[in-house]
């Protein structure tokens, strides 16, 4: 227990000094296998296996697609889509937002990417309808946070390769918990809306407008059937549908809506240069501290502590879901995969938690992260897209967090929502 107490010192220490992520999660690790007497070569090793998976290229490919399709002109076409199926009702702009998430994040396979990309078209128009700026902002971060939970996700992505699941197991259940989430969001919105006045836009409801809307965007609304079509018809892997994705958002913004100049895919080329590269510089470093975690019998010394606090599933999963949530504000969300994982899959698989329903847990977490400081991607993408400081945001965020919280506990509560799919199309 010693060397455990001095190896979380070590990371917790490194981490306050204000060291970054990576670097003190290797720090812990040395510190980790000098007092276990391990050869360091063993920390190299595990490292390079940690790069090593073939699927890993699945993540910069989603990046890359993710990034063309918004400057290539398919979120416009979503919004436009959104807009006609709302109509003018009550916060009907903020509805659309809402809604216009919940169809990007089935392009995107991100959370920060799907707030951007629907933020920076209805952020404006909100605004210019007098909607207070935070109120917008927290709803584009909270709309965005679906990029992560509906497929394809990046995270469900590093959680399949770090746990050894099916990603398209893993893709096929977040889809009923992303659209329960995403009609909780617009009930919350409405509501809101309600209550301080907003208005509709300027786009009632017509079937005629409906149709018009769908043909012009059907480039946009045909990439997540291709996508998803190909993996589960069998005809790619998910990594192959990444590439194919990529392909798809290169000719649709450069022949098709010819709105990708050379100018936005270098642009897009760094975006995902950036995205991948921190990906990866954490993968290495977290794969080795894992394989430490297992010979120091972590997981089983937590697992008793919280078997022995409660012998309800539910329970355990609440206990857990607190416990990322509050890592999820001070970790960013693929550290927080790579290195949790190890450590609470096996003390819930242990209490009969399915790991599909476990890893989709972590997933809307990790998606809570993204809305809380100080840490919260999204909250940064809304505060520069409203011009407006990330308190404000985080204050206005509020009432959407409690939505993403009641997903975590309808989930633990009927795991069927997330088994269903699966279990369907798997057997």
């Amino acid at each position: 227990m010693t060397e455990v107490w001095l190896m979380f010192a070590a990371l917790i220490g490194a981490i306050a000094l204000g060291v970054p992520i990576p670097i003190s999660v290797a720090i812990g690790t040395v510190v980790g296998y000098y007092m276990i007497d391990t050869p360091f070569v063993a920390i190299a090793q595990a490292m390079y296996t940690g790069v090593e998976p073939f699927p890993l290229l699945t993540v910069p490919l989603f990046v890359f697609a993710g990034s063309l399709m918004e400057r290539g002109g398919l979120a416009l076409r979503i919004v436009a889509i959104a807009q006609s199926l709302i109509g003018n009702f009550t916060g009907s702009l903020g509805l659309v937002a809402v809604l216009g998430c919940t169809f990007f994040a089935a392009l995107s396979g991100s959370g920060p990417a799907t707030t951007a990309a629907i933020g920076a078209v209805m952020i404006p128009a909100m605004i210019k309808e007098r909607y207070n700026p935070a109120f917008g902002g927290a709803i584009a971060a909270s709309g965005g946070a679906l990029g992560s939970l509906i497929p394809p996700s990046n995270l469900m992505i590093i959680f399949g390769i770090v746990s050894d699941n099916s990603i398209p197991r893993l893709f096929l259940a977040g889809i009923i918990p992303g659209i329960v989430a995403s009609a909780l969001l617009m009930v919350c919105t409405y509501m809101i809306a309600k209550k301080r006045g907003y208005g509709g836009g300027d786009h009632p409801f017509t079937w005629r407008q409906v149709g018009k809307a769908t043909w012009d965007g059907k480039w946009a609304i045909g990439a997540p059937f291709l996508i998803l079509g190909g993996i589960y018809s069998g005809v790619f892997t998910p990594t192959e549908a990444a590439s194919v994705a990529v392909v798809y958002a290169l000719v649709v913004g450069l022949f098709v809506y010819r709105e990708l100049t050379l100018e936005a895919i270098v642009g897009c080329l760094k975006t995902t240069a950036m995205i991948s590269g921190a990906v990866l510089i954490i993968v290495g470093p977290a794969k080795a501290f894992g394989e430490l975690m297992s010979l120091m019998d972590v997981p089983e010394l937590i697992g008793e502590f919280l078997i022995g606090f409660t012998g309800s599933g539910f329970i355990l999963l609440m206990v857990i879901s607190a416990v990322l949530i509050i890592t999820g504000m001070f970790l960013e969300s693929i550290a927080q995969i790579i290195l949790l994982t190890p450590l609470m899959l096996p003390i819930a698989v242990s209490a009969g938690v399915d790991p599909i329903v476990f890893g989709i847990l972590m997933v809307i977490a990790c998606e809570i992260g993204f809305l809380t400081p100080p840490v919260g991607a999204n909250l940064f993408v809304a505060a520069r897209l409203t011009n407006l400081g990330i308190d404000r945001i985080s204050v206005a965020v509020i009432p959407f967090l409690f939505t993403y919280v009641i997903v975590l506990v309808l989930i633990s509560a009927f795991p069927i929502l997330v088994t269903f799919l699966p279990d369907l199309a798997f057997g």
